[in-house]
This record gives C-alpha cells, structure tokens and sequence, in this order.
C-alpha cells in the first residue's frame, strides 16, 4: 500500500457537512432495511434493486452506483460465494438458505453514502449466520477506533482483531478477503485513501475531527483468494466458500465516532 505523503490526514468535514452526509445515509439505511424485508425465495436480485431504487428516488436522492464505471444496478447484489459486486438479474432468484450481501449508495445534494449489510433468506445453517456475525464484529471493532489521532491503519488493525476476536468466539477461523476493503467518502463515493481489512498498526494519514471512512469487511468460509467473474463485476471466492460483507460510513467526533448511515430499527 503506498499512500500520498502530502495528505497527512484523512479528509474531513464540517459538522454542517456530517449532518448532510447523514441525510444521504439515512436513505441507504431506508433502503437496504426495504431490501432485505423483500427478500423472500422466489424474488429476484433485479426486483430487490428496483426495491432500492425506488426508495431512493422517492427520498430525493439518486443511486450513486448506478451508472458508476457502467455498473447497471443500483445495489450490488452478492449472494452465496459472490464477495462483492454482484450485478442484480432477473434470472437470479433467491432460494431458502441462500446469504446474501446487499451494497447501496446514494447521492443527496451531492453527497454520498454507502452502506451494505449480510443476511439469510429464510433459515440459513448456523456457519453462514457465525460468517455474517464475524464480519459485523469486524466492522464494529473498526468503527470503535474512529478515534481524533488515530492514524489509518489502527483502523485496519482494528478490523483485523475484530476478525481474530470472532475467531476465538466461533472456534475456528475466516479468511479476510485480499485486496478490497474500505476507502474515504464524502462528495465522491470512492476517496483516498484506501482501508485495507487488515494490517499492522500505526501507519498512514491521521485521524481527525470530521474524517470520514466508509469501514468495510469482507469475509469467507474459506478462502482470502478471489477472481472477477466474465461480466467484469462479480466478485467471487476462489474455492467457492461462501462470503459476507457489512459496511458503514463513519465519521471522527469529539464525542466519538458517529455512523452516518443508520438503518432504521
């Protein structure tokens, strides 16, 4: 990981800035929270993306995937063995048992928010629910060190030993994907620097009032190994072990860190 040495810190917001970054996460919230109640067996990934949409737009707000580098979705829909990314289809139709990671964005006066989240349709077997579980335990461990002085890769560290806790929780391990992991956010969706899931403390630019990442785990049954699949999207695992993935955009406050995309209860 190389990271710009003029950008001694991570990049920051108002108070006033946070407050309209949590307005465009409130949405994302709403419709990741609409998404998973309609994901029934028998629905398709392309009727959950119209879910998605459909709040958003209602809302104000426009899908921030939607279009982005051609992606055709305004969510990512992976389910089973598909990490991130997952293109939603009308031929994809979720069946009992399947797990399924839900990515979304959206743009509110210009700013973004990005969120995702793992669950099961219907009754899952317990690894896929512990997987799930594990990433969230990963996500919330680096949520918790969006600290004032902290520098990018505690939160890295942080993630890691969240996934390491998991492990000795659930007796027995979990591959933390290669390669992908969080980044900054703000008037753009993808931002500098890059989160990476895991790493050794202490590095990178520093943490200040107002800094804002988008935290990120992705985890496996299995592998850390992946490959994109022919539509130039879809990321899958290697061995083909079955994956989760849970996101929130967090800011730096004086009184702790703040997720700005809270889902409804």
């Amino acid at each position: 990981m190389v990271f710009n040495r003029k950008k001694k810190v991570v990049p920051f917001r108002t108070a006033g800035e946070l407050d309209a970054m949590a307005a465009a996460g409130a949405i994302v919230g709403r419709a990741l929270v609409a998404v998973r109640a309609a994901a029934n067996p028998g629905v398709s990934t392309l009727e959950l993306d119209e879910i998605a949409e459909q709040v958003i737009r209602d809302a104000g707000a426009v899908p921030s995937f939607k279009g982005y580098h051609g992606f055709p979705g305004s969510i990512c829909a992976s389910v089973n063995d598909r990490v991130v990314h997952g293109i939603p289809t009308s031929s994809e139709i979720l069946t009992e048992g399947d797990l399924v990671s839900i990515d979304c964005g959206a743009i509110l006066e210009g700013w973004h928010g990005d969120s995702a989240w793992t669950f099961g349709v219907g009754t899952i077997i317990e690894a896929d629910q512990l997987l799930s579980e594990a990433t969230k335990m990963s996500m919330e461990a680096g949520i918790a060190a969006m600290l004032p002085g902290n520098r990018l890769t505690d939160i890295s560290h942080a993630i890691e030993m969240g996934t390491r806790a998991a492990e000795k929780e659930h007796g027995r391990s979990y591959g933390i994907v290669d390669g992908y992991g969080g980044h900054a956010i703000g008037r753009e969706m993808h931002m500098d620097p890059f989160l990476a899931n895991e790493g050794a403390p202490g590095k990178g630019p520093k943490l200040v009032v107002g800094s804002v990442l988008a935290i990120e785990p992705m985890l496996t049954l299995g592998t850390t190994q992946t490959k994109v699949l022919d539509d130039d999207w879809t990321v899958v695992t290697l061995d083909g072990s079955r994956a989760a993935h849970w996101e929130h955009s967090v800011a730096v406050t004086e009184d702790g860190p703040r997720i700005l995309t809270v889902r409804p209860e």
